[in-house]
């Protein structure tokens, strides 16, 4: 977020001086391409990709730390401070933050919330973030204590429809 900021002022103070120098060509070649940088690179692009550098760190409970791994809401919540927001850091917290949005009007970057293992007990236990959506297949990264035992990338199949609670967006 602070770098997608950081472009935006560059391309306007760029814009300026631009303006004030027509006759360079180089100016607007740059302009061009920092414009094309931003319009191409969402605030939820970013966070996916950097969410994506700690696939791999281990499962570990009621941790936000990257050394020594994360549960899901403390990587969930480790991911998004990061980006600059103030988000919960338990699970049951996150169903009340942001805004709630239909799964299928839900974008790359929006929290899924789930029950935990127990698809008998309707109380949230699961988070994870929304990284890709093709045609009605979502994909989300997660720590999971599961067989993964990790971050990992999953897609949302018939086990976590039926875990499936609601959907938030933070953005």
């Amino acid at each position: 977020m602070k770098k997608n900021l950081f472009l935006i002022l560059f391309a306007m103070l760029l814009s300026v001086t631009v303006k004030s120098q027509t006759q360079s060509g180089q100016y607007q070649e740059q302009l061009k391409k920092i414009t094309a940088n931003i319009e191409q690179k969402s605030p939820a692009m970013g966070l996916i990709e950097f969410a994506k550098t700690m696939i791999g760190v281990p499962y570990r409970y009621a941790s936000s730390n990257p050394s020594i791994g994360f549960d899901c809401s403390g990587f969930v919540s480790y991911v998004f401070r990061n980006f600059g927001f103030k988000v919960p850091r338990s699970s049951p917290e996150f169903s009340t933050a942001g805004v709630p949005v239909k799964l299928e009007d839900a974008k790359v970057g929006d929290v899924l919330i789930f029950t935990g293992t127990d698809v008998k007990s309707r109380r949230v236990g699961h988070v994870g973030i929304i990284a890709k959506i093709q045609g009605d297949t979502i994909q989300f990264i997660h720590s999971t204590s599961g067989k993964k035992h990790g971050v990992t990338l999953t897609n949302m199949d018939r086990y976590y429809r039926s875990r499936f609670m609601k959907a938030v967006s933070l953005f």
